[in-house]
């Protein structure tokens, strides 16, 4: 849609399809091209169109989202993930909330994994079934000598208050 100094802003109407194509864009389109990695950042949500252009939270917010990432990272806001979340091949790996420059409220990231790329380092938060790593995992808790990983202080509770809905 447009270009500002060295970054692009694309309107992609299908978040599965804006995830694919950031996967795509940091793993193919720059390859053999010498150039520095690409990041990618992603929200989904309404923007005011004017003269071909897009303003509005929606736009402030994948900036924003963009410039978390580091060069070769998809990073998307929960809402965005929780609209594309049966991609084939994707997991996605929480980030936690991020406080972001000009946001009212800090804002859940998810980082967007190919799945070939987890290396089986990952750990399945039980409750929303999101991909976590253990090194950064917002909650631990232990049943039975299992640890179990969580995205959110909000699944880490669900799981504490009913552990027997969401244990192997």
């Amino acid at each position: 849609m447009k270009a500002v100094g060295d970054a692009l802003m694309l309107r992609v109407p299908d978040p599965a399809d804006a995830v694919r194509l950031g996967l795509w864009i940091t793993r193919n389109a720059m390859s053999g091209h010498h150039a520095p990695s690409v990041r990618v950042g992603g929200n989904h949500g309404s923007a005011v169109e004017r003269s071909g252009d897009y303003f509005g939270t929606t736009i402030n917010v994948a900036a924003r989202v963009s410039a978390l990432a580091a060069g070769g990272e998809v990073l998307v806001t929960g809402q965005t993930a929780a609209l594309a979340p049966d991609l084939e091949g994707v997991l996605y790996e929480s980030r936690g909330r991020q406080v972001l420059r000009n946001v009212a409220e800090p804002v859940e990231i998810f980082a967007v994994v190919r799945l070939d790329e987890t290396a089986n380092h990952l750990a399945i938060d039980p409750v929303c079934q999101m991909a976590v790593d253990p090194e950064r995992a917002v909650g631990r808790l232990l049943l039975d000598e299992k640890a179990y990983y969580f995205c959110s202080l909000t699944c880490a509770s669900a799981f504490a208050q009913h552990p027997e809905r969401y244990a192997e």
